[in-house]
């Protein structure tokens, strides 16, 4: 008799936490296989750290082989699901198809940018939700600096070295406020004619940054920001975007060659292909992390739809934290599934956020209670080294240096504009590979 086969689809929060709980609670009672197109795990927090010169980007990729050596790796994107035959079908980094049967399947396949109908944005703006985007947008700093240092012309001049974020949420917040400091590091160095210096602007159409935290913090946040120049502008947002300039709601035209979109992310289109129910793009589970008809699939993290029994009538938000966490109770639940353990229902209550604003300020409330400056820091910091597997002497060295040494000044040129657009959903089905695979049990 063949070992059931457990398939996770997406490595990043949810995902990682299902391998690793189950590598430990079905160790040579079944196959977990994973389907990603990367071989490592993104700590999306410290991601605007690699944009702002002080981590290495490798430092936030955690290797799945290394940290997960029972669990096999297909390199490959899914692209559909056949819930009847029960397969996944995926295509490697070569463009070749493949299949892999399942007896129990777990969609953990994440979000992607959450695109608007906003003429010129999907052209011109750039989204942060990967390391190519991270060292796009560093390469891309310097080189509006450097090229703002060597033109003649004040209009061009200031275009260059303005920059624009739209979305105040957690990710937009700390692009802004690491990129404020970065370029503030670069204009330094290469000295911007007649006192020339870059611009921040962050904009959002809620009426604070930071909405989904205390109002307290996210006064802090916005007295820190507005302290170092950055303008914020709450109650805006961009109503049409050009490749010389975005023009705003209230009317302004600000000449611009950077606009970083932040405004949040959607479900990956994934979670539509498989023709099950969904509420706002996401997949219906029940309370035990398992899809209604269907208990041998399960789906956790921003594809899931998930109960949140803390907020009867309300599902859980498309968060880290409760990512992780349902990615390990849907872990037990299917070892549950085979006899091992019984299952539990996912609840949780948030223990607090933190947010990076660059240099010795931060914002966090551990437990509900509000910091700010080097106490929040330390909590901040001290959360991401606990959270993230992996790398954490190598990024503890990295902050250590950075105040020391500075930060690198340099374009290393490895990802042009086009390789990161602003939209990030999966790719279809190539309609003729020119190979094919399967791996995996046969399909049932």
């Amino acid at each position: 008799m063949r070992r059931p086969c457990i398939v996770i689809v997406g490595a990043g929060f949810a995902g990682f936490a299902t391998a690793r709980t189950l590598s430990r609670l079905c160790r040579g009672a079944a196959d977990v296989v994973f389907v990603n197109p990367t071989d490592y795990f993104l700590y999306l927090p410290l991601l605007p750290e690699v944009a702002g010169g002080i981590l290495d980007p490798r430092r936030v990729a955690v290797s799945l082989t290394a940290a997960l050596p029972g669990v096999r790796l297909v390199l490959g994107e899914a692209v559909h699901t056949d819930v009847d035959r029960r397969v996944v079908r995926y295509a490697d980094v070569e463009g070749r198809v493949g299949e892999i049967g399942y007896d129990r399947l777990v969609l953990a396949v994440g979000s992607v940018n959450k695109l608007l109908p906003i003429p010129g944005v999907a052209e011109h703006a750039h989204g942060f939700r990967g390391i190519p985007e991270a060292l796009y947008l560093r390469d891309h700093m310097i080189r509006q600096l450097e090229l703002a240092a060597a033109s003649e012309d004040p209009a061009e001049r200031a275009a260059r070295c303005t920059f624009v974020v739209v979305g105040a949420g957690y990710t937009g917040t700390e692009v802004a406020a690491h990129g404020q400091l970065y370029t503030a590091a670069v204009a330094r160095r290469i000295r911007l004619p007649h006192g020339q210096r870059p611009r921040w602007l962050l904009l959002d159409v809620a009426p604070r940054v930071l909405p989904e935290l205390d109002p307290r913090l996210s006064r802090t946040a916005h007295r820190i920001l507005a302290a170092r120049g950055v303008d914020v502008r709450t109650r805006c947002s961009v109503r049409e975007a050009g490749p010389d300039g975005v023009r705003l709601s209230d009317g302004e035209v600000v000449p611009t060659r950077s606009l970083i979109w932040c405004v949040g992310v959607r479900p990956d289109p994934l979670v539509d292909d498989i023709g099950l129910p969904t509420r706002d793009g996401r997949l219906v589970v029940d309370e035990y992390l398992a899809v209604p008809g269907h208990p041998e699939i399960f789906a956790c993290g921003d594809a899931a739809a998930v109960p949140d029994l803390t907020r009867p009538g309300r599902t859980t938000p498309m968060t880290a934290q409760h990512a992780m966490r349902q990615g390990r109770v849907a872990a037990r639940n299917i070892a549950a599934s085979y006899g091992h353990g019984r299952r539990r229902p996912y609840r949780h209550h948030d223990l607090g956020f933190v947010v990076d604003l660059g240099g010795t300020q931060a914002a966090a409330n551990p437990f509900g209670v509000p910091l700010s400056g080097l106490a929040a820091k330390a909590v901040t910091r001290g959360y991401h080294l606990s959270a993230i597997p992996a790398n954490r002497v190598r990024i503890a060295v990295d902050w250590a240096l950075d105040p020391l040494l500075g930060r690198q000044t340099v374009q290393l040129g490895l990802v042009p504009s086009w390789a990161v657009p602003l939209d990030t959903a999966s790719p279809e089905l190539p309609s003729s590979p020119t190979a094919s695979a399967a791996v995996g049990p046969p399909a049932r």
